[in-house]
């Protein structure tokens, strides 16, 4: 598997897993490749957002790291991670989930996030199944969802 920094030449591939994605869960929530560069490639607040492919190129899920400013929509402290996590229904439970998160956490130490916030439907059970094993926790509930936090621990150097 190969992991490395997402580019505009991906947002094609990305557009496809969130399409992918969201007809299971039956949203209508936007995913066309314009959306994904402008939200998650290109997003101002990107602390990294990674694609993993598999060893031929074909790329089979992405992570974006954002840093939460003063008054996000997540209603988070100013200064935490937020995460979003997509990979191909047809490439779970291979490893692909594992690999983006090592890179994800890398680029979180390196800016000095001390916290991952990852909101979560309560409803999505194999989601709040993979945040969990990553290390995640539940620290709030809301209405339809639940906060699960990440702490970053500091690197050693």
């Amino acid at each position: 598997m190969i992991v490395r920094q997402a580019t505009r030449t991906d947002a094609q591939a990305m557009s496809e897993i969130l399409v992918e994605i969201f007809k299971e869960w039956g949203s209508d929530r936007q995913s066309d490749p314009e959306f994904v560069t402008t939200y998650y490639i290109e997003h101002p607040d990107n602390v990294r957002c990674s694609i993993v492919a598999e060893d031929d190129g074909t790329v089979i899920g992405f992570q974006a790291l954002k840093k939460a400013l003063e008054g996000n929509i997540f209603d988070l402290p100013a200064g935490w991670g937020i995460i979003g996590t997509y990979v191909s229904m047809s490439a779970g439970r291979k490893g692909a989930g594992s690999a983006l998160f090592a890179s994800s956490v890398e680029a979180a130490r390196k800016s000095g996030l001390e916290n991952i916030d990852e909101t979560i439907g309560k409803a999505n059970s194999r989601g709040q199944a993979y945040y969990e094993a990553m290390g995640f926790r539940t620290y709030r509930e809301l209405p339809t969802a639940v906060g699960k936090c990440f702490k970053v621990l500091a690197r050693s150097e």
